[in-house]
């Protein structure tokens, strides 16, 4: 099998939902740059050849749009670094989500056995806080506003039918200036960063460069069913923060109590995102032969900034 990333293989065309955000902008590019065609699906009027509008009116999406196509990648939902998560952007979140992949499900259902495969963006949300434990697929869905929005996420995928072969993609947060990264970089360039409560709680990682060769992987392996899109090593809080601080000759000591991250945040965003302990395992991808170019935090923190921090 080809590395992923670097030659298209059998792959022709990608449909994808979701290309204006982060992930989705790069996985088009990658996919361009190796000769791949791809369409777009867009909430505006088409500008270009290679776009389609959709989700404007009551019209589903037509199935037509994904005839041909060897997969379509859906990526669409509100920013969960949007902060406070009232009651009314927790609907945000989730209907963003459930909306599209229902319209990309329904019309993969129709299509039946000639349906290009359907690989739908998830988290590793999922799993909720589990300290102590190592959570690969099988785990269990935890407790969590998070958990259940990724729950239901998933099941609106799988609404594409028995037939249908569904990727679900449990991401973790993408370390990128763009990513996890951007609310921690103003505070290390001021040198007011350090641990967030106890700093020792697992955070899963990945850098966006395997994010983008992982999913073109799954497409490329025709991997189905839930794939965690984590980093293989495990790295806590606090060796993110020192790894930042490190590259941006900065301190790292001013420790963030959890009442003021809550104060600030709320309690949905601060438990969900920063305080959660989640040991996340990329079992099925590295089961299936993928190698990951930034295997390490300090690898993927020193990609995505550079020596000395980002200019200002």
């Amino acid at each position: 099998m080809p590395e992923a990333g670097g030659d298209a293989g059998g792959i022709r065309h990608v449909v994808v939902a979701g290309a204006s955000g982060l992930i989705g902008a790069a996985l088009v590019d990658s996919l361009r740059a190796d000769g791949v065609e791809v369409t777009t699906l867009v909430r505006r009027p088409a500008a270009s050849p290679d776009e389609v509008e959709w989700l404007t009116g009551p019209e589903p999406l037509d199935p037509a749009v994904l005839e041909g196509a060897d997969a379509v990648v859906g990526l669409n939902g509100a920013s969960i670094g949007r902060f406070p998560w009232t009651r009314k952007y927790q609907s945000t979140l989730l209907w963003s989500r459930i909306t599209p992949t229902r319209a990309i499900a329904r019309a993969v259902r129709e299509l039946g056995s000639d349906a290009p495969a359907f690989v739908s963006a998830s988290a590793v949300g999922y799993y909720g806080s589990a300290p102590g434990k190592r959570l690969d697929e099988s785990a269990p869905r935890g407790d969590s506003f998070l958990a259940d929005l990724c729950g239901e996420w998933e099941a609106a995928a799988l609404g594409a039918g028995d037939e249908a072969r569904v990727s679900l993609l449990r991401t973790a947060p993408i370390i990128h200036r763009d990513g996890v990264l951007k609310p921690l970089l103003l505070l290390t360039k001021l040198g007011v960063s350090g641990p967030i409560g106890r700093g020792t709680q697992v955070w899963p990682w990945i850098s966006l460069d395997d994010e983008i060769r992982a999913i073109r992987h799954v497409i490329d392996a025709g991997l189905t069913g839930p794939v965690n899109l984590t980093g293989p090593t495990r790295a806590t809080a606090n060796d993110l923060g020192f790894a930042l601080a490190m590259r941006m000759n900065r301190p790292f000591l001013l420790r963030a109590p959890v009442w003021g991250i809550k104060l600030a945040l709320g309690s949905p965003a601060t438990e969900a995102l920063l305080i959660t302990d989640a040991d996340v395992v990329p079992r099925v991808l590295e089961e299936s032969g993928f190698t990951f170019a930034h295997p390490t935090v300090q690898s993927a923190v020193a990609a995505a900034v550079p020596a000395g921090g980002p200019a200002a």
